[in-house]
């Protein structure tokens, strides 16, 4: 079975696992500019013009493994001589044109773009185009077309632009984190730099040494993951790595949901505080309804700041499906709980490092949640939770939740409780459509994902927030 979505995912992989083998084998620095011909071999290249310009591009990929440019804060960075094939785009008549006589095009444009040779058929001047697109909603054969890059369609925040060299550029300004791009590239140009050397580097220093811990917090979204095995061998793996326990962040959402109740019915609205990405959407754009948004920690922080309290000389290492928790880790109200952040996709990898093949364990045991703490994975988990919430602790409170299913919902619900619009009382903000399902540094994507995430919340020994918390007293 597929371990991966797409071929940009594997190669992506076949870098971090070559990284880290290096790591573990204390040989990365020696080996350092030989990592991309042992992964590209031979002068024959598989992806690109000439193997030479392949092996540049994937030493570029080495640094964003090794944790890329540090004086950036944004886990997201572009590789700019991989972004070469795409073109520039905007609008472009196509010969769908039929070299019409009504010319409405050239009507609605306001700035003198469109022109015609002399069979009447439309063309822009790219030098006058605004890309509003007036064109192309009256064209009657649909003619005109907007083909924007993959990666400025997948980005609903407008974060990209195309530098002076025709590359594409993150404005940070903008950007949320999500990786929405990440995943949206087809040459993978555009990548979230990892931190499994930070992660390898505490690994092996807690080997030998009984008083280190270091804890794994594995998000409730890895039920749908790792699907050629199953969940308990995924843990058992984490455990042969180094990692001395491994716990559920669904019993931090367990604690969110109870604390996030408890506020709701204090301030009468509230928005949701879970997802990094919504959060800083928010704070960017929307910076008069700061106010409304939970001051309770994620579910990643909430567990991590549980264990730094109750445990001395550990380490929590928090491994997901979301690059913009990456991000997180790096706040100053965060930073002191979470040591690193890890995806799925460079688990993997530091599990074939290792040459650790998970399906020949035996089956760990994750029980530490409820089912509502691990619906918090997909979209509408969290309004779920947090109804539960009020109705275990015996709260006088009609919960009106709405669950914003990716940035383009956030956007159109924000802004309806901006002018006074909005029906619901409690905002649940997913920047990823699906949820945490669908996050980019997930290994797959799809809706059977929300199935597998259900089927596994219902798997919980726990069956109510309460029970699950009474295990922390």
């Amino acid at each position: 079975m597929r371990k991966f979505d797409t071929k940009v995912q594997h190669l992506k992989y076949k870098v971090l696992r070559e990284v880290a083998r290096q790591a573990w084998n204390d040989t990365l620095q020696d080996n350092l500019l030989d990592i991309p011909k042992i992964i590209v071999p031979g002068k024959v290249p598989t992806m690109r013009c000439c193997v030479y310009k392949e092996r540049a591009i994937l030493g570029e990929r080495v640094k964003l493994a090794m944790g890329g440019n540090k004086q950036n804060p944004n886990p997201i960075e572009v590789i700019d001589i991989a972004c070469d094939e795409c073109p520039m785009g905007g609008y472009e008549v196509t010969n769908a044109c039929r070299g019409c006589l009504a010319h409405r095009c050239e009507d609605v444009c306001k700035f003198g773009a469109l022109k015609f040779d002399e069979n009447h058929v439309a063309s822009i001047d790219k030098t006058k185009c605004k890309e509003c697109g007036a064109c192309s909603k009256v064209c009657p054969y649909s003619a005109i077309q907007n083909f924007k890059r993959p990666c400025e369609t997948a980005c609903k925040v407008k974060a990209i632009y195309m530098g002076e060299d025709k590359q594409a550029c993150i404005n940070n300004s903008k950007c949320i984190s999500c990786g929405a791009c990440v995943y949206a590239c087809p040459f993978g140009a555009i990548n979230d730099k990892s931190y499994i050397l930070n992660v390898i580097d505490m690994l092996k220093g807690s080997h030998g040494n009984k008083d280190y811990k270091i804890y794994a917090i594995v998000a409730p979204s890895i039920s749908s993951q790792f699907t050629y095995a199953k969940l308990g061998q995924v843990i058992t793996g984490m455990k042969k790595l180094g990692f001395r326990t491994v716990i559920e962040a669904a019993l931090g959402a367990d604690m969110v949901a109870q604390a996030e109740s408890k506020e709701l019915v204090e301030k009468g609205f509230l928005t949701s505080s879970c997802c990094p990405a919504f959060v800083d959407f928010v704070n960017k754009n929307f910076p008069d309804l700061k106010q409304y948004v939970s001051h309770n920690l994620s579910p990643m922080a909430t567990i991590c700041k549980y264990i730094k309290e109750k445990e001395q000389n550990c380490k929590t290492v928090f491994i997901g499906p979301c690059t913009a928790k990456k991000a997180e880790a790096q706040k100053d109200n965060v930073k002191p709980y979470v040591d690193a952040v890890l995806t799925f996709e460079e688990l993997q990898a530091l599990f074939d490092s290792r040459d650790i093949d998970i399906t020949t364990l035996e089956e760990g045991v994750l029980d530490n949640a409820s089912y509502y703490g691990r619906i918090f994975a997909r979209c509408g988990g969290l309004s779920d939770a947090v109804a539960e919430g009020i109705k275990e602790q015996n709260l006088e409170f009609d919960v009106k939740p709405c669950a914003c299913n990716g940035i383009e919902q956030c956007k159109i619900v924000l802004l309806q409780k901006k002018i006074g619009k909005l029906q619901a009382n409690f905002i649940e903000g997913m920047a990823c459509v699906g949820g945490c399902i669908g996050g980019a540094g997930c290994l797959t994507h799809g809706e059977k994902n929300k199935d597998e995430v259900d089927k596994y919340g219902r798997e919980a020994l726990e069956k109510t927030i309460l029970d699950s918390l009474s295990q922390l007293k």
